[in-house]
């Protein structure tokens, strides 16, 4: 055993070596590669993770400026709307208007007429009641003159 033991202390004699060459490979390592490599990838996370938060905070802006602009149109087309409507009744007003003035115009029109052929019609009353008389002395005169001849 004590020959295998004196083998197993040779072997790890040999060992030390390599075994500090590998203790030191990586301090060296973990000082040249691993460390700028890990603030390599901690500066790429933070510019990634903030263009991200950017990303999402531009979103956010974007969709308050789209809530905005569509109230915006809404309230516009509801002016427009409205003032759609109060053009409408106004020319509804309009229309009512000129309706009431040209029944009236045509009303006083009619009026007039009736008037006027009531005026005609009596005017003509009398004529025929002149004409009437002047013929009736004609015709009595004419058989007079007949019967005396």
């Amino acid at each position: 055993m004590d020959a295998t033991l004196h083998q197993l202390g040779e072997i790890l004699l040999r060992a030390l070596p390599t075994f500090l060459l590998v203790v030191l490979l990586h301090f060296y390592l973990k000082i040249v590669f691993f460390k700028p490599m890990r603030k390599v990838l901690q500066q790429r996370y933070d510019v990634t993770e903030g263009a991200r938060k950017l990303a999402e905070q531009s979103l956010k802006n974007a969709a308050a400026r789209t809530a905005q602009y569509e109230a915006a149109m809404r309230a516009a087309r509801a002016e427009v709307y409205q003032a759609q409507e109060q053009i409408h009744k106004q020319l509804q007003e309009r229309e009512t208007t000129d309706l009431t003035i040209a029944r009236h115009r045509a009303e006083a029109a009619v009026r007039e007429a009736r008037e006027q052929l009531a005026k005609d019609v009596e005017s003509a009353k009398m004529s025929l009641e002149r004409d009437s008389d002047m013929i009736a002395d004609q015709i009595a005169e004419s058989i007079l003159r007949r019967s005396a001849a």
